[in-house]
C-alpha cells in the first residue's frame, strides 16, 4: 500500500484548502427601485447604489400602482389600460406571471386577514372584491364615480375608497360587500390612511391644501389640517405609527403629519409634483417619484435634503423598493412566511472537514 510523505499530504491540503477559498460568497439581494411610468407604459429598474436606471421594460398600458402579495413573495403591478395584473419578483424585478381580465385596476390593496383582494377602477367607477387565493371575482360595486386610493380598517371589517369625482368617502362592508355608508370629505380626495387608534382616518384633499381628518363612529370629517396644495397620498413612517408623509403634489413639498396631535411638524422641499414613495431598508432615505420631471429623486431624512435624481420614464407613479419598511404592503406578513426581501444571508456550512477527513491517517 502507498503512502505519502507528510510533505505531499501538506502540499494537497494547501490544494484544497485554496479551492475551498475560491468558492465565491451568497451574492447579496440586488438593491434596486422599481419604478411605473405611466404615460409610456414601462417600468424602470434602478440601481440604488449607483443611482442611475440600468433597464426599462415594457409592461401593459398605464400601469399606476403597485403591491405586494400577502407573503411577500410577488409585486404586483395594475396595468388599468390593458386590464391586467403583471407579477414580478420582488427582489430582481423579474416578470413571473400575468393575469388578464382584471378591469381597470388602477389601486390595489389585500384585506388584512389576506382573505380578499380589492382594486378600484378609477376609470370605469367600479371596485371589484376577489376571492384572493384564486383572484377570483366575486362581487363588482359600481361607484360614482372616480374612486381612487383605499385603505381597510384595522378591525378587518370594512375598505374605505376615495372618489375623487363626488369628493367623498365610501365604506364597504367585507362580509357583505356592500356600500355601508358614504361622507362628503372635501375636493378631489385621494390617500387614505386608517390610523392606529382605529377611530380616525386621514384622507388627502389634492383639489385643495390640506388633510381631513374623518372620525370613523361619526361618519364625518372633524378637522382638517392645512399641508400644501395638491396634498395627495400619505405613508406611514416604518416602525413608528405616530407620524406620516404627506405629498403635496402642487406644492412640491412633503409634510411630516404628527398623527397624535393633528398638526404638522415639518416640510421637506420636494419639487416636480412628488406623488408615491418609498423606504429604503435602512429608514434613511425616501425615493419620491416625480410626476412632472420625469424623474425619482433621493432625500436624506436625517437632513431634510434632495441626495440625488435619477431620469425614468414619462409621468413616474408607484414605486417599490425591496426592503422591510416597503409601503407596498396592505398587511404585515404571516410570522411563518419568508420574506425574500429581507431575508439574510445563510451562513455557509463548513465541509472542510469532511474533505480533510480521509486524509487524517496519512498526516499521522
Amino acid at each position: 500500500m502507498s503512502s505519502f510523505s507528510p510533505r505531499q499530504c501538506l502540499a494537497v491540503v494547501s490544494v484544497i484548502l485554496g479551492a475551498a477559498l475560491a468558492v465565491p460568497a451568497m451574492a447579496s439581494p440586488p438593491q434596486l427601485a422599481i419604478v411605473l411610468n405611466s404615460d409610456e407604459g414601462s417600468l424602470s429598474i434602478v440601481d440604488r447604489q449607483s443611482m442611475k436606471e440600468v433597464d426599462k421594460r415594457p409592461i401593459g398600458r398605464e400601469p399606476h400602482h403597485l403591491m405586494l402579495t400577502p407573503d411577500g413573495k410577488e409585486l404586483i403591478i395594475g396595468s388599468t389600460a390593458t386590464n391586467e395584473l403583471t407579477f414580478l419578483d420582488p427582489v430582481t424585478g423579474e416578470m413571473r406571471r400575468r393575469l388578464r381580465n382584471i378591469l381597470d385596476p388602477y389601486q390595489l390593496g389585500f384585506s388584512p386577514d389576506g382573505k380578499w383582494f380589492v382594486t378600484a377602477a378609477y376609470r370605469m367607477n367600479h371596485v371589484d372584491i376577489y376571492e384572493a387565493g384564486e383572484f377570483r371575482l366575486v362581487k363588482r360595486l359600481p361607484l360614482h364615480s372616480l374612486p381612487s386610493h383605499m385603505a381597510f380598517t384595522r378591525d378587518n371589517k370594512q375598505v374605505l375608497v376615495t372618489m375623487q369625482g363626488s369628493n367623498q368617502l365610501v365604506a364597504i362592508d367585507l362580509a357583505t360587500q356592500e356600500v355601508a355608508w358614504t361622507a362628503d370629505v372635501g375636493e378631489a380626495p385621494a390617500g387614505v390612511y386608517a390610523m392606529p387608534d382605529g377611530r380616525r382616518v386621514l384622507i388627502g384633499l389634492t383639489g385643495e391644501d390640506a388633510v381631513a381628518v374623518l372620525d370613523l363612529e361619526q361618519k364625518r370629517v372633524i378637522k382638517w389640517v392645512v399641508t400644501g396644495r395638491g396634498a395627495h397620498n400619505i405613508f406611514r413612517m416604518p416602525g413608528d405609527e405616530t407620524r406620516v408623509l404627506v405629498t403635496n403634489r402642487v406644492d412640491g413639498s412633503i409634510s411630516l403629519f404628527d398623527t397624535t396631535k393633528l398638526e404638522v411638524i415639518d416640510t421637506i422641499r420636494a419639487p416636480g409634483g412628488p406623488d408615491d414613495l418609498d423606504f429604503t431598508p435602512d429608514g434613511k432615505q425616501i425615493w419620491v417619484t416625480q410626476r412632472w420631471r420625469r424623474r425619482v429623486m433621493a432625500i436624506d431624512l436625517a437632513t431634510r435634503q434632495i441626495v440625488a435624481t435619477v431620469n425614468v420614464g414619462r409621468s413616474p407613479h408607484g414605486i417599490y423598493i425591496n426592503g422591510p419598511g416597503t409601503v407596498s404592503r396592505s398587511m404585515s406578513p404571516p410570522p411563518e412566511a419568508a420574506d425574500p426581501r429581507t431575508a439574510q444571508t445563510p451562513p455557509k456550512a463548513s465541509f472542510l472537514p469532511q474533505i480533510l477527513a480521509p486524509l487524517a491517517p496519512l498526516l499521522r
